[in-house]
């Protein structure tokens, strides 16, 4: 039960936050600065985004509640949300836009720092898919052991951003323009069946909730 739970966040949360697919963002996003500043930028995004992750991991169930939003009204509207994000991934449209809003976020820049926080930590470490993903994960945890769980992911998945950065680079030579195409589909494929079981189980919780 545990194993499984922990391997569809894991999933989940990979797919949604895409750390090998950051790799050319932070290169574009970065571009002309040093190997030192860019280690700083790196360290500083991710403090940032993950930081922002593990916020709405302990408070994001109790800011529902104070919205008066039921958990499982937000899985369904979650669900559709990353349903979204597998389609624009599916057709090839999320890794344009991405590229986009890094490319004027650099261009409006003063202080190559700035990119730290924008757009590198939000929205492209912690945006509003990554940030949803992890409140349906934790209303999910069947116990808090699960919640511990989820929380090691999230700082796996984390490190593995820190990791991407650093090897921006040799990522971008090595997969190269059709091999990430390729994967980027799969994974959005993978990012759409998680989503409808995600609105599937909202569902039937609504309805049992309501009956």
């Amino acid at each position: 039960m545990l194993a499984d739970y922990l391997v569809n966040a894991f999933a989940t949360l990979f797919v949604t936050i895409d750390p090998v697919g950051l790799a050319p963002m932070f290169l574009a996003v970065t571009s002309g600065a040093t190997a030192v500043a860019r280690r700083r930028v790196a360290v500083r995004a991710i403090l940032i985004g993950g930081a922002i992750l593990f916020l709405f991991l302990v408070a994001g169930k109790n800011l529902l509640s104070a919205l008066g939003i039921s958990v499982p009204a937000f899985q369904i509207a979650g669900g559709l949300l990353l349903l979204m994000i597998a389609i624009e991934m599916v057709f090839e449209k999320r890794n344009r836009r991405k590229s986009e809003s890094a490319e004027k976020a650099a261009s409006h820049q003063e202080d190559p720092s700035d990119v730290a926080v924008f757009p590198l930590a939000i929205p492209l470490i912690a945006g509003p898919a990554a940030i949803s993903a992890v409140i349906l994960l934790a209303s999910q945890a069947p116990d808090t052991l699960s919640l511990f769980g989820l929380a090691a992911v999230i700082a796996l998945l984390v490190a593995l951003c820190f990791l991407s950065f650093l090897l921006a680079d040799k990522i971008e030579r090595l997969m190269g323009d059709t091999a990430a195409m390729v994967v980027t589909r799969l994974l959005g494929v993978l990012l759409a069946a998680l989503s409808v079981q995600f609105i599937a189980d909202g569902v039937r919780a609504f309805i049992a909730a309501n009956a």
